[in-house]
């Protein structure tokens, strides 16, 4: 079999083994790549996004409007030198982001981006989720351990508390979805959602929404719950021990986990993929629109939402936060589960 051959037999035959894998090995390839450009540039528009929201222009000296200052920003964190404190666990220390960063990425597995490309369809996507969420803490704790900073420490306590806290909220939220779909299969909750005319459980499960997006702000430490990192208080929390690469994969694995967090809250609540049947009924011509479109549009808006709040919401005190968690979402989130399951029975 010549070189030719070799690069063309996987697409020839993809129901062999190695057809199998090169096609696996092509889709994460894709989605990985694409959503590095995205975090590279998600950068870029929440700077300016921010900007016009305070009455200021952003970022506007590299490239026209500013478009080259996320390859100015990686160059400049590329060619930095990379420090570690004395006192520091070296292993663990290196190994944190790595370990935030891949439970980051690995996540993406499971998420349907339209009707036939998913990288691993597992009934049980769902869980597979939530214990990759949990698995980003540890990069956390680890980076406040293995740095020997006080400030660091207070960071990965912080972040621990509030994950563990909030990660109870975010699971509970779509318990709702999963009574409602009877499955725990992302890509079974999309097709679910479909046979109904409004399209998408946002409606139904507006509360379960609700609990999910607020706790999807605490499990990525975005603002208002951005005490791990607090700047006021803490410096800059976890990582401001980290320099160079290691502290730019802190913030790719926290916009990477943005984008997961969105990509959740589309598949479970937005209709995935997909538009509402109304919608195609009123307008035909939407059904032509490919299903990636209307993903990616839909998680763009829950990006924005992640821009917005944090240009306009003050951070919470760390006891109204933990409050927050466990005497307001938590009780929501059972009752919402309550009340789905009472209506699934009766119908």
């Amino acid at each position: 079999m010549n070189i030719i051959e070799t690069m063309i037999y996987p697409i020839l035959y993809p129901d062999t083994i190695i057809g199998v894998v090169a096609v696996i090995l092509v889709k994460i390839a894709l989605v990985l790549g694409v959503t590095m450009l995205h975090v590279a540039y998600a950068t870029y528009f929440e700077r300016k996004v921010i900007g016009h929201m305070q009455v200021r222009m952003g970022p506007m000296r590299v490239g026209y409007h500013g478009l080259l200052q996320p390859i100015a920003d990686g160059i400049k964190l590329f060619f930095k030198e990379d420090l570690i404190p004395a006192a520091a666990d070296r292993t663990v220390f290196q190994l944190a982001p790595i370990v935030m960063l891949f439970a980051a990425m690995s996540s993406l597995a499971v998420i349907p981006f339209f009707d036939g490309f998913i990288i691993a369809d597992i009934n049980v996507g769902l869980l597979y989720l939530l214990a990759m969420s949990s698995l980003g803490a540890y990069g956390l704790v680890m980076a406040g351990w293995a740095s020997n900073s006080k400030y660091s420490f207070l960071g990965g306590l912080r972040s621990s508390s509030q994950i563990i806290s909030y990660e109870i909220a975010v699971g509970l939220s779509l318990v709702g979805v999963m009574i409602m779909s009877s499955s725990l299969n992302p890509k079974e909750i999309v097709l679910a959602q479909q046979q109904h005319w409004y399209g998408m459980y946002l409606f139904p499960q507006f509360l379960g929404y609700f609990i999910f997006m607020v706790g999807a702000f605490a499990e990525t430490n975005r603002t208002p719950f951005d005490l791990p990192e607090a700047e006021t208080e803490l410096v800059a929390g976890y990582f401001v021990e980290y320099s160079g690469m290691r502290f730019s994969l802190f913030f790719v694995a926290e916009y990477v986990g943005m984008i997961v967090m969105s990509a959740i809250a589309v598949t479970c609540f937005w209709g995935g993929w997909s538009i509402p049947p109304i919608f195609i009924k009123v307008i035909p011509p939407l059904a032509a629109v490919p299903g990636i479109i209307w993903f990616v549009l839909k998680i763009y808006i829950h990006v924005f939402l992640f821009y917005w709040v944090r240009a306009t919401l003050p951070r919470y005190r760390y006891d109204h936060l933990m409050a927050l968690g466990w005497k307001v979402l938590i009780p929501l989130a059972l009752l919402n589960i309550v009340v789905t399951a009472i209506i699934k029975f009766m119908n």
